[in-house]
């Protein structure tokens, strides 16, 4: 009875709420010529704490949810499906915020600043788009009367983050110690790991905008590479933390969090700064605008590391390297050369040598993760009767129509190796998950062998036949 009475409250508390989104609007239009601009700011922090509390009551609701059916059979498919709602959103917000941060940096590079520019002007541009034309500008500081109907991008970026982190609890932190935790890596519990993967977020922004009010940030290739040394560091960090693909999601997560506290903590004050001096016709402080500036440009080229990682997650070959990290530097630093060469472009200016270096790192990545191509002869012939009971004895706890793993109660992607013919079905999936990047079973939970990989390896090179 008790669970149904909090459900039924909460379900009650984020109708409440979800009317209050169309009701505080409505009331805020209808009055606010009648309001100072203490009041209209005022209505405006309310709307946003209602988007919060709107989204509190979501993540309380799902949380609950959890709570109440962890250790049945409901629990994976509840948490299946959170993984699905959240990460179709964590996907949306994404590409709502990447695509604003890769627009407006080109409206930046691509500025006509000389011809026929107003002297209130920074520059102005001329574009097409969807069958129609648009001229825009871009003004020194700000114009002489702010319009009383002006966008505020930042909830892109809010939205994408708190739905990031919503799902890195959902397929990380709720299952700790499947997916977190690798115990040949260190020996921590879910509490540590947890505590610990929170926290470095917060010491790598203290680190960071430390490092971009100091005077370090005049130079932009010294600057450039000290910070590319600090996320390598934080990248080697978590690998010899975390199991390797829960490491390179916390690295993706540390620069998720850099660019929105840039855009909550500098950009968006800065800018309601110069709004509110313009408003009140006090002088405006440039810089305000330059830090906004400089930090956007950073989160720019933040977005190609953070999409790499998005995905690096469902390719082994990169987090199953040996030197995980050494990986995931190397392709972060070719992504963001590749960004790079893409705003010099947009900017006109030739370079001759970005796209080719950022290739050639890429490429390195690539040739370093890959398995060896002699690997050690295989003396004699393995049958399938051998390969079949390393699979029954290491796999099939989770690979199978009946788990009987603790955590998987539902086989993983739908893979199942109940019968020979669905084990000769995913030969190929078994040798680069199980032989070449070793990163199954999950963290080695079930303690397969080198030498029974060897033999599953012997097995599938020599025909991989059911004999």
């Amino acid at each position: 009875m008790m669970p149904i009475v909090v459900f039924a409250f909460l379900g009650f508390l984020l109708l409440f709420v979800i009317l209050g989104t169309y009701a505080l609007p409505a009331f805020i239009r209808k009055n606010q010529s009648r309001w100072s601009g203490v009041w209209q700011e005022a209505a405006g922090l309310a709307f946003n704490y209602l988007y919060l509390l709107l989204i509190l009551l979501a993540l309380s609701i799902a949380g609950f949810a959890w709570y109440y059916v962890k250790n049945t059979p409901w629990e994976s498919h509840l948490m299946e499906w959170l993984n699905i709602i959240v990460r179709v959103m964590h996907f949306t917000f994404g590409i709502a915020w990447i695509g604003a941060s890769f627009y407006f940096v080109f409206l930046e590079n691509a500025l006509n600043r000389t011809e026929n520019v107003r002297d209130e002007l920074a520059g102005n541009l001329w574009a097409v788009h969807g069958g129609g034309f648009y001229y825009l500008e871009k003004y020194k500081v700000a114009p002489k009367e702010i319009p009383k109907d002006l966008h505020w991008f930042k909830y892109e970026a809010y939205f994408t983050w708190i739905s990031g982190f919503s799902l890195l609890f959902i397929v990380y932190y709720f299952n700790a110690e499947a997916m977190l935790i690798d115990k040949n890596v260190l020996d921590i519990s879910a509490l540590q790991g947890i505590g610990i993967g929170i926290s470095s977020f917060v010491a790598g922004w203290v680190v960071y905008d430390q490092l971009c009010k100091s005077g370090w940030i005049q130079y932009g290739l010294a600057f450039a590479v000290f910070g590319f040394i600090l996320l390598t560091g934080f990248a080697f960090f978590y690998t010899h933390v975390f199991s390797a693909r829960a490491a390179y999601i916390h690295f993706g997560a540390l620069i998720g969090t850099l660019m929105v506290a840039n855009v909550f903590f500098v950009i968006i004050p800065s800018q309601k700064a110069m709004v509110k001096a313009a408003k009140e016709g006090k002088p405006l402080d440039p810089s305000l605008g330059k830090k906004a500036l400089t930090r956007s440009i950073h989160n720019n080229y933040f977005t190609l590391p953070v999409l790499f990682v998005m995905v690096s997650n469902h390719f082994p070959s990169t987090f199953g390297y040996s030197y995980p990290w050494l990986s995931l530097a190397i392709i972060s630093l070719g992504a963001a050369g590749v960004k790079h060469w893409l705003n010099l472009k947009e900017k006109k200016q030739q370079s001759v040598w970005v796209m080719p270096v950022s290739v050639l790192l890429l490429l390195a990545a690539a040739f370093i993760t890959a398995p060896k191509l002699n690997p050690d002869a295989c003396e004699d012939k393995v049958r399938f009767a051998e390969v079949n009971a390393i699979i029954q004895n290491r796999c099939v706890s989770c690979h199978s129509a009946k788990p009987t793993d603790d955590v998987f109660t539902r086989a993983p992607n739908g893979v199942m190796y109940d019968t020979p013919e669905q084990i000769l079905a995913k030969k190929q999936l078994i040798m680069q998950r199980v032989v070449i990047t070793k990163n199954m079973p999950q963290n080695n939970k079930t303690k397969i062998t080198e030498e029974e990989r060897n033999r599953i390896r012997c097995w599938i090179e020599s025909g991989a036949s059911l004999d």
